[in-house]
């Protein structure tokens, strides 16, 4: 056949035909990727260009989406017309193309601004970029110029609420979750309630602390067994998250969060058992564990572990149960009669969790000893949030009679962005993509305002905290020909993320500076007293194998020396740094596949990734980077295994004062006895969360899929 008939004939297939041409190999066994490019081009002329909202000029475009109530006429008004109509040219100019189908799908599925009727579109991605990157830049020219080539370039991906909300006129927020704690009495529990409904209908997932709740059968008002537990709780909630669902488009989602200590633990992992009784049952509700050293200590001498009731911890130390330090003040109250305990078999509550997560995957993992060594806030962390990868210092809010505040607590709302590893790599300039995303995520927070909630309000407005992400580490390691998980993965991990962290605090720091004030609390922080710099101060941190030295070297990224850090050391002692919290890794989704990467930092699920986008019905995503001649270095999550991820995740980890959503992948032939394995080691290496696990599930027969990986990331 003629060359220009064959490519006639492509050009006349559907878009979702040819896109599906990537789970079939050509005639030499190779898989084509040249059909799913294709299938991005289709798409445009098939679909998009034949559905866009057609604008005479700009002047034309922008008068339409202001008068008809699309664009906030507020945010516009804050720069002239002419330089919004050169930052727009600007952002055409940059030449941008999805190089997927799958990525082009979800952008103008997803976040491309449409008709009030859902029809027709009214933006394009270089549109959309700059909104955003206006609405961040909030009257700042130059900044705004800064985040359109960023986020065009790929090396900055705002998260899904900032990057669908900011610039409409009719959006939700720009928050991507909260996380509220409860204490134990009726006033709190029912504001726990009526704040996740609120968070809810405004399109945030909510996680909430259920420790410092009193047990099943402890007295209220002194009188014995009268106390419910904390599964009517549980209950009360998954209900709540269900009728929030978001004028119907999905529905709320939570997750809630136990101490292993707790009297109620064993009901409380009980409710996500395939067999359960539907009076227990929790179906939508994820839940999390939060487990201290002492209980890894007494599996490990197969001792029993106690379970301390809330109420009597509290009532003797004064404070509430999630606020102890239960590792440091076991044996004490072990011995204190006071408070009333029952005991467990340690192994048999890790050989619970184990059999739990080999059925759900649930429960997440938080490792509370580690995660309180390295936080730098004075404070405790007693939980995390959705994804697992947010661990900031919660305090309680107190209730006076007439349900008012007696005094509001610090809550905590997620301000999420995520970089690109090689776009980032390959700009040459690390430092300054850090700072200006480390600018827009403190936008996000300052443009933050759930007046609904005043204990997320409180926490956000002396915090400052936001939760700077990276994605596409496997997509970079693999074009580069290095493995994942390899000596020389691991080492650009660690030197990577040291690298970023440097950049981060010095970008908070200047922010401190240009403000004059510094995040609440950040004299009584490891940064006032310095000791947080120590490590980087008191030893060197270079690349330890050659090839990763290369890396940096050709991509001109200069890696931060001694007396870089000593120097940030005395300014950030001196001026302080805004953002209490400034780096959380985040399961990224639909922002990598728009920005053509590997969610996250874990290894691919799959070489072709497979997904059901509603009535299109199945897409297929090839991994980015991945070519016929580079196979070899996109083996997927479960034949890498979950050391070689542990390995990389502890890497990126001690730089990171917050947490990284980590997924553990097992072949279909592990058992709990190997997801124990995986935990142990995963506390041994210094790792703070554990958010699913997932196990491969082979396809049924007579499918043209050789496996199917059922996990949503």
């Amino acid at each position: 056949m003629e060359p220009g008939l064959e490519s006639s004939k492509i050009s006349d297939m559907d878009y979702h035909a040819l896109n599906a041409m990537l789970n079939l190999y050509d005639a030499d066994g190779r898989i084509q990727f040249e059909k799913d490019r294709e299938a991005a081009r289709q798409y445009f002329l098939q679909h998009v260009n034949q559905n866009m909202v057609f604008f005479h000029n700009f002047e034309e475009r922008m008068r339409y989406l202001i008068d008809n109530d699309y664009y906030e006429k507020d945010l516009i008004e804050q720069y002239p017309m002419p330089f919004i109509e050169s930052l727009r040219d600007e952002a055409f100019a940059m030449k941008f193309r999805f190089p997927t189908f799958l990525g082009a799908f979800k952008f103008f599925t997803s976040y491309a601004l449409k008709t009030f009727d859902g029809k027709r579109y009214l933006e394009r991605f270089e549109d959309r970029v700059v909104m955003v990157a206006l609405g961040l830049a909030q009257g700042d020219q130059e900044l705004a110029r800064g985040l359109v080539r960023e986020i065009i370039s790929g090396r900055f991906q705002p998260a899904t609420p900032t990057f669908l909300n900011l610039g409409k006129a009719q959006r939700g927020e720009l928050v991507s979750c909260f996380l509220l704690r409860i204490e134990d009495n009726m006033e709190s529990i029912s504001r726990g309630i009526n704040s996740s409904l609120q968070l809810s209908k405004r399109g945030g997932g909510v996680a909430l602390l259920l420790s410092n709740i009193r047990e099943s059968g402890a007295p209220i008002k002194k009188i014995e067994n009268q106390s419910s537990g904390i599964i009517p709780v549980m209950k009360l909630l998954e209900d709540s998250f269900s009728y929030a669902n978001q004028l119907g488009a999905r529905q709320g989602a939570g997750a809630v969060y136990l101490s292993a200590h707790h009297p109620d633990i064993m009901k409380f992992l009980d409710t996500k058992r395939e067999n359960a009784d539907e009076k227990i049952r929790i179906k939508t509700l994820s839940l999390g564990v939060v487990i201290p050293d002492i209980t890894f200590e007494l599996a490990k001498k197969n001792e029993d572990m106690y379970l301390f009731s809330p109420y009597d911890v509290e009532r003797i130390y004064g404070v509430p149960f999630g606020d102890i330090s239960i590792t440091e003040k076991y044996h004490e109250m072990v011995d204190d009669a006071r408070i009333k305990k029952t005991k467990i078999s340690a192994r048999h509550f890790f050989q619970t969790v184990a059999e739990l997560q080999f059925e759900s995957g649930y429960p997440y993992i938080v490792f509370e000893d580690t995660v309180n060594r390295a936080n730098p806030i004075k404070g405790r962390i007693n939980m995390s949030n959705l994804c697992s990868e947010i661990l900031q210092v919660n305090t309680p809010t107190t209730y006076n009679e007439d349900l008012s505040y007696g005094r509001i607590g610090k809550d905590i709302s997620c301000n999420l962005g995520s970089m690109n590893i090689a776009a980032a790599m390959d700009g040459g300039a690390l430092g300054d993509t850090v700072e200006l995303a480390i600018r827009a995520l403190t936008s996000v927070s300052d443009q933050s305002h759930i007046t609904s909630v005043r204990s997320i309000e409180d926490g956000n407005d002396q915090s400052h905290a936001i939760g700077l992400g990276q994605m596409n580490l496997h997509g970079y390691l693999a074009r580069e020909h290095v493995h994942y998980g390899s000596e020389e993965g691991i080492d650009f991990t660690n030197i990577y993320f040291y690298t970023v962290l440097f950049h981060a605090i010095r970008a908070s720091n200047r922010l401190a500076i240009e403000r004059g004030s510094a995040f609440g609390g950040f004299e009584d922080s490891k940064y006032a007293s310095g000791e947080f710099f120590d490590k980087y101060t008191e030893r060197p941190w270079q690349p330890e194998t050659e090839r990763v030295g290369e890396l940096f070297a050709n991509a001109g990224v200069a890696i931060p020396s001694q007396d870089d850090w000593r120097e940030l050391k005395a300014s950030v002692m001196q001026h302080g740094i805004y953002n209490q919290n400034l780096q959380a890794v985040p399961p990224t989704g639909s922002i990598s596949y728009i920005n053509n990467s590997t969610s996250s930092i874990h290894p691919i699920a799959s070489k072709i990734e497979i997904r059901k986008e509603g009535k299109l019905g199945r897409v297929y995503y090839p991994a980015p980077f991945m070519t016929n001649e580079n196979l070899d270095y996109y083996q997927d999550a479960y034949e890498i295994g979950p050391e070689k991820i542990i390995d990389t995740y502890a890497a990126a980890t001690q730089h990171v004062d917050q947490g990284l959503s980590l997924t553990l992948f097992f072949k279909d032939t592990a058992s709990t006895r190997d997801i124990n394995r995986a935990q142990i080691y995963a506390w041994r290496k210094g790792i703070k969360t554990i958010y699913y696990i997932r196990l491969r599930q082979l396809a049924l027969e007579g499918t043209e899929l050789d496996q199917c990986v059922s996990c949503m990331l």
